[in-house]
């Protein structure tokens, strides 16, 4: 039998800080395609070579100084890619590729890093949560208005919204607090409900608990365990049937010095 196509996704929270664990990752659990969200670096100072040692070849970025950041390593070629702006800010929070070989020949890959929108979730006092709510909405028509999944196409990343009961530790006492709140729940379900198909929650029924993120602020972040599901993986309806498992590497939170986001992967029969 003929091994899964795996597309693994990770805010890794500065990619040259964390290139040990990025590296560690890629040995143990060798991912067709890796997205990594929250870089922090200007793509003249990405670490490609270090990381096409590992044996990632194919490797698009997008990036700034500091703040925001998308990648997207593959095993496979690339022939176009797109890195789309959003709320003409001109952040890097976006890309997305074509293959052109492989098991993946003919899918498109996007890779979004969402604004996580600050603390306050009140758009008139708070600028950040603004821009988050017409980030998403941005997301929204431009997913509806160009058919965006509607054939053979994943998105994965970091979306910093967890939009069903049980992607929080505490539904009640997270209404109020951003990434939780009705608003973004609703604009979120109202930018994927063209078609996207959610492939976590197809090995993770919705009443079952799922978090990919830990706050650092915890003292014990593994016994508190008050997660949050911030990353995501949809397919479009077509490659929905091909969707095989899916798996939160927790253990990764728990690294030496880790980014509170555990990596996702997501394998398919393609």
């Amino acid at each position: 039998m003929s091994a899964p196509f795996r597309v693994a996704t990770w805010n890794i929270n500065s990619v040259r800080l964390r290139l040990p664990l990025v590296e560690r990752f890629l040995a143990q659990e060798a991912p067709d395609i890796l997205c990594l969200q929250e870089t922090k670096v200007r793509d003249a100072e990405f670490p490609l070579a270090a990381l096409k040692k590992t044996g990632y070849q194919h490797i698009e970025i997008n990036g700034q100084k500091g703040y925001h950041g998308v990648a997207l390593l593959s095993r496979w070629p690339i022939e176009t890619v797109e890195r789309r702006g959003f709320c003409a800010k001109g952040d890097a929070r976006h890309i997305c590729a074509r293959f052109t070989d492989g098991p993946a020949k003919d899918v498109t890959i996007h890779n979004f890093y969402v604004p996580a929108g600050g603390d306050e979730p009140d758009p008139a006092l708070n600028e950040k949560f603004a821009h988050k709510l017409a980030f998403v909405d941005e997301m929204r028509d431009w997913f509806r208005d160009h058919g965006v999944g509607k054939a053979k196409a994943m998105l994965v990343g970091d979306l910093n919204i967890a939009p069903l009961e049980h992607d929080v530790w505490s539904h009640r006492q997270l209404l109020k607090v951003v990434s939780h709140t009705p608003v973004e729940v609703e604009k979120f379900t109202a930018a994927f409900s063209h078609g996207w198909v959610d492939a976590l929650r197809r090995f993770a029924p919705a009443d079952q608990k799922l978090y990919t993120w830990w706050s650092y602020r915890a003292a014990d972040w593994l016994k508190a365990d008050r997660g949050r599901r911030l990353d995501h993986a949809f397919v479009s309806p077509d490659l929905a049937p091909q969707l095989s498992g899916m798996r939160v590497l927790k253990d990764a939170r728990g690294w030496e010095r880790p980014s509170d986001h555990a990596p996702v992967l997501v394998d398919l029969k393609l």
